[in-house]
């Protein structure tokens, strides 16, 4: 498959995922954030949270579950983009951090809240 179809199919999976989370209470502030320093699927805020959203899709679980596929690496490359995220725009100071992962398998979906804390270079930082 080629790159521009790949690209074309996550956001469609995306777009699900954007919709699946509208209707939860989720508010989306961007889709496809990029920079330098990587991308973020979605950006949103939800209970009194800003959100940085993974999603994974996967027609079966032959692969391994959606989920899985978002280790260390992918983790610490969505956190250093949400810094550069929250560095060029203007987000509520006192406002919690929160990343998550929807995975889309088939026609399920699973939004796992708080999926992983906040990486820098393979290594969670607590604040």
């Amino acid at each position: 498959m080629g790159r521009t179809n790949k690209r074309e199919k996550g956001k469609v999976y995306e777009e699900q995922a954007a919709c699946y989370l509208r209707e939860r209470g989720f508010t989306l502030l961007e889709k496809n954030f990029r920079c330098r320093q990587g991308e973020v699927d979605l950006i949103g805020l939800h209970e009194d949270c800003l959100v940085f959203v993974e999603v994974k899709y996967r027609s079966s679980f032959l692969a391994g579950r959606p989920e899985e596929a978002v280790d260390s690496q992918k983790q610490s490359r969505i956190c250093i983009a949400s810094d550069y995220y929250r560095l060029t725009h203007q987000t509520k100071e006192r406002c919690q951090l929160r990343y998550d992962v929807v995975a889309i398998c088939g026609k399920e979906i699973h939004w796992y809240q708080n999926a992983f804390p906040y990486i820098r270079r393979g290594r969670p930082c607590f604040w």
